[in-house]
């Protein structure tokens, strides 16, 4: 019993400890990623006005609507250059997303002025190109012309280009995707470096407190149809979250693997039992028992091991995760702010707790199933 026990603590704790993980890398996008974005099945730029997107605004849950440019271009500076991702929005953008949490510097959340285009560039962006959050100098940005061939003796005549002015902020999103390759301007400029007027690459949506985001995306995919993708934050980031389910689901059948060696204990367990029983068991069988009710109380007994310790290593394991949620003695390292958070993250889910439950019971059952059955009729 008390194996099973700790093989169903360590489960619920690992379980909770990927959940942590889980929720954490999802805290991270949001600073960058909106509750739902809608982008063209097909193709990468559609018209502003296409009627379609249209219908997405009169949805009564739709809190933001904003329009985004985005595509590759090259900066350059007098000795450096680097591929980036400009994405060009709106101004309400930043009511859309918590975006001051991921700046750095003391300028303000400004994408354009009367005569000056700004961009937000990610720090290591910055760093590349050799540069301080503050540059006093404009960068240049440029995109090559759409179905030009580069003209080698004038490379510079095929493409389009655009300078723009440090607003005296960078951002880290402590994001390789985004820290690396992403600039923020505004989606005017956008439009003119990319030759793009009236198009937007995508739209992203926030939505108004209390509105379910599942209902949202079912809402808006009944009325764009095949031609768009809705994505919430997850799907935005397949990638990163499907890698993290593996892990967990990886981690989950090892720990499985070590709870069927602990239930070979109650097997052992139950075998010496049958064995020391035999007299007992002849004297059942002569008053009248059969094989069947005899091998019922050895079942039983074995289900029982794998019940109480299913149930005590739940409660070890939510225990301890609780303990962890609120001191957090498992840290990362021995000095404060060496990592991006400094103890291991836990968020229990009501449905992993289930799963463990049920999955020791089942390799209980299994485990002395067959044993049971065999053992009871040799000793009859």
């Amino acid at each position: 019993m008390l194996g099973v026990t700790i093989a169903t603590a360590a489960m619920v704790c690992i379980m909770s400890v990927f959940n942590g993980f889980e929720n954490m890398v999802a805290d991270l996008f949001t600073a960058f990623d909106p509750e739902l974005k809608v982008l063209p099945a097909q193709g990468k730029y559609v018209d502003t006005n296409e009627p379609l997107l249209q219908k997405i605004k009169t949805y009564e849950g739709l809190d933001k609507y904003v329009e985004v440019v985005e595509d590759k271009a090259l900066v350059v500076t007098s000795n450096r250059q680097h591929m980036v991702t400009v994405k060009g929005v709106d101004d309400s953008f930043f009511d859309m997303v918590d975006f001051r949490g991921i700046t750095m510097g003391d300028g303000q959340l400004v994408l354009h002025s009367d005569s000056t285009e700004y961009g937000i560039f990610g720090v290591n962006i910055l760093s590349s190109l050799g540069l301080q959050i503050d540059f006093p100098d404009t960068l240049s940005i440029y995109a090559p012309k759409k179905g030009k061939q580069i003209n080698i003796a004038n490379p510079l005549a095929d493409f389009r280009s655009g300078e723009l002015c440090s607003p005296h902020l960078a951002f880290m999103a402590l994001q390789a995707k985004y820290d690396n390759e992403y600039v923020l301007t505004s989606i005017n400029f956008a439009r003119r470096l990319f030759d793009k007027a009236g198009k937007v690459t995508g739209v992203e949506l926030s939505l108004k407190d209390g509105t379910d985001i599942k209902d949202a995306k079912k809402w808006i995919r009944g009325e764009v149809g095949d031609k768009y993708r809705v994505l919430d934050r997850y799907e935005q980031q397949a990638d990163i979250f499907k890698i993290m389910e593996v892990e967990k689901l990886v981690s989950y059948l090892f720990l499985t693997f070590i709870l069927l060696i602990s239930c070979f204990n109650i097997v052992s367990s139950i075998s010496m039992l049958i064995i020391d029983k035999r007299k007992d068991i002849k004297t059942l069988h002569n008053l009248g028992a059969n094989n069947r009710d005899i091998s019922r109380i050895f079942l039983l007994e074995g289900w029982l091991v794998s019940i109480i310790g299913a149930i005590v290593g739940i409660l070890i394991g939510v225990g301890l995760c609780l303990l962890q949620q609120h001191f957090g003695f498992l840290k990362f390292g021995s000095s404060a702010g060496s990592y991006i958070i400094d103890v291991y993250p836990v968020s229990m889910k009501l449905s992993d707790i289930i799963i463990v439950f049920f999955t020791v019971v089942l390799i209980g059952y299994l485990a002395v199933w067959y044993p049971v059955k065999y053992l009871s009729k040799k000793q009859t």
